[in-house]
């Protein structure tokens, strides 16, 4: 009769386990190696750990749009601030809706972060609007539309068909625009016609004593506006419509403008980027939607017919003016802006342009700064409880299992490593940051990773105790460890994914740890402590059961002899017995 066929041990099992080991080295190896290639040593920290700003930002209820405070605008304003800070290079950045009308924007310490901060708090909408009037930035007795009180930039086209202004001492004009494409027309509306003496069309009828008396307002408005006080500059952006003709203020203070109704709204910028032009010069290349293209064709069709400052259009945000680039020819769809830019205005302006329209406006509610010296006291007591955690864990094991304590220790390494190097390869990957929440969830999954070990030792454990030597015991044992393991972690990766997908902020960065670390256990307890296991019990000190070993069968309660023989069922023949 054929002997029975001997049946393989699991993946990883006791005739290969050198495969597993290979397998995971190779990873943490590899990982580890990735690290220092992209320079990424150590893991990100959050603002709490690494000091930084945190920023209340509410929104503002403006008149006849109350409805416009609701989800579907905060979590559109959530992204914009989002899109707007990591076009920054910030992308630790936290960007978050507290209750119905409040968002909290996290700026972790960085060289960005004052900038970031900066341009968060400018959360206002964008909008092209045509320069009707421009002077100094100071009060003057009566504002003119001819003149500005500084030479005019001159223009001039090129054989491209590029439209392109040279710069010129005037504030108003901090570069040329130079734009490709084209074709459009344009000329300053006409409800800027009474804002001062040079925006009337000859052609226009005579204007009421109303619209006379709004333009006396204005002008007087315009005459006494001192852009060099931020809170003459915020007050006369306050409350502005995008269908009036207003006053306003460059975001530099050094000019102000009487500035028409909004020709094209900041939504409709497609994408902008600051690069370098033929001469190599910083610009900024925008280019627009199609309906924003068609609208901007149009203004600047009607701005080239007009002499400066008339041929300018202002790129408004919150009510100040961050560009007011000349406009010699018809353009749309895409257009470059060009001039006295340093790589920092350039990627400032195309930040702007890109990011800068919400749906809603905000007011800085409350800034809190928390010092790194805070952080780093915080994350030293992490640390130490985590290091009281783990030193009670390793007690534990070495006290009951003596031995096995061993491999349950490189297991809890490899864990370790794996997910130290994870973390840090997260950080430049998708922004991960290590916050105080993120560093609980790794102390808890100590407790986690710790168990399964202790699931598996109580299995084979319990082989031993019914007589078996300690080679098949570990082969015996692993299928029901591994079953009980696979459960556990499963729900407590099913209670980090839901904690994650409730939840918002810090909290989301202990759920996502915890979800890490669950996942990495399963593979340390696969591909790692089954096989170092399997190792070990080849090695006289496990295999005989030394008293130390924690494998021990008169310790365990095992009766001799290990081996338990086969029933025989009794003769019936007394000749057999």
């Amino acid at each position: 009769m054929a002997a029975p066929k001997k049946s393989r041990g699991p993946a990883g099992g006791q005739g290969r386990p050198g495969r597993s080991l290979a397998l995971i080295l190779i990873a943490m190896v590899a990982l580890t190696g990735g690290m220092f290639l992209a320079d990424q040593p150590t893991p990100r920290l959050g603002i709490d750990l690494a000091g930084g700003t945190s920023i209340t930002l509410e929104a503002k209820s403006e008149p006849g749009q109350e409805s416009a405070i609701n989800k579907t605008n905060m979590d559109t304003a959530v992204q914009i601030m989002e899109r707007r800070v990591n076009g920054l290079g910030v992308s630790e950045a936290e960007v978050q809706t507290q209750g119905d009308r409040n968002i909290i924007v996290n700026i972790p310490k960085g060289t960005n972060s004052a900038q970031a901060r900066e341009q968060v708090g400018t959360t206002a909408k964008l909008y092209f609007r045509p320069v009707l009037t421009v002077a100094q930035g100071t009060p003057t007795p009566t504002p003119s539309a001819s003149s500005s009180g500084k030479p005019s930039p001159s223009a001039s086209t090129s054989d491209k068909g590029k439209a392109s202004t040279t710069p010129s001492a005037d504030a108003s004009t901090q570069g040329r625009a130079v734009t490709d494409g084209l074709k459009t027309d344009t000329t300053p509306s006409p409800k800027a016609s009474g804002s001062a003496d040079a925006t009337a069309s000859p052609s226009a009828s005579a204007p009421s004593a109303a619209d006379e008396a709004a333009a006396a307002k204005l002008q007087k408005q315009f005459a006494d506006l001192d852009c060099s006080s931020k809170a003459s500059r915020a007050a006369a952006a306050r409350g502005a419509k995008p269908t009036d003709t207003v006053v306003a203020c460059s975001s530099e203070g050094d000019a102000k403008y009487v500035l028409g109704p909004a020709e094209v709204s900041g939504t409709e910028v497609d994408n902008a980027k600051a690069g370098f032009d033929q001469r190599g010069m910083w610009v900024v290349n925008m280019e627009f939607t199609k309906k924003g293209s068609k609208e901007f064709q149009t203004i600047t069709k009607k701005l080239s017919a007009q002499q400066s400052p008339q041929n300018q259009f202002a790129i408004a945000l919150d009510g100040e003016v961050v560009s007011a680039p000349q406009v010699n020819t018809t353009l749309s769809g895409s257009a470059e802006i060009s001039g006295s830019f340093t790589q920092q205005s350039a990627e400032d302006l195309a930040n702007v342009l890109s990011y800068g329209a919400l749906p809603l406006s905000f007011k800085e509610a409350s800034v809190t700064t928390v010092t790194a010296a805070l952080g780093g006291e915080q994350l030293k007591a992490g640390l130490i409880a985590g290091a009281i955690g783990l030193a009670l864990v390793v007690i534990y094991l070495v006290a009951y299992y003596r031995g096995l304590a061993l491999i349950a220790l490189l297991s809890l390494m490899a864990s370790g490593i794996l997910t130290y190097t994870i973390m840090s390869l997260l950080g430049p990957a998708i922004g991960f940051a290590l916050n105080l929440p993120a560093v609980c969830g790794a102390i808890v999954a100590i407790g986690i990773t710790a168990d399964s070990f202790i699931v598996y030792f109580e299995r084979i454990r319990d082989e031993i105790r019914e007589g078996r030597t300690l080679r098949p015991a570990v082969e015996r044992a692993w299928p029901r460890a591994r079953r009980t393991i696979l459960v556990s972690d499963f729900v407590s990766f099913l209670a980090a994914a839901v904690l994650f997908v409730v939840t918002v902020g810090k909290v989301q960065g202990f759920a996502f740890t915890l979800g890490l670390t669950t996942l990495l256990d399963v593979v340390v307890v696969f591909l790692f402590t089954k096989p170092v296991m399997t190792l070990m019990a080849r090695r006289k000190f496990f295999s005989s059961g030394h008293p130390w070993s924690g494998l021990d069968p008169k310790r365990l309660g095992a009766k001799p002899p290990l081996r338990r023989s086969r029933r025989v069922n009794a003769p019936t023949d007394p000749k057999e017995a």
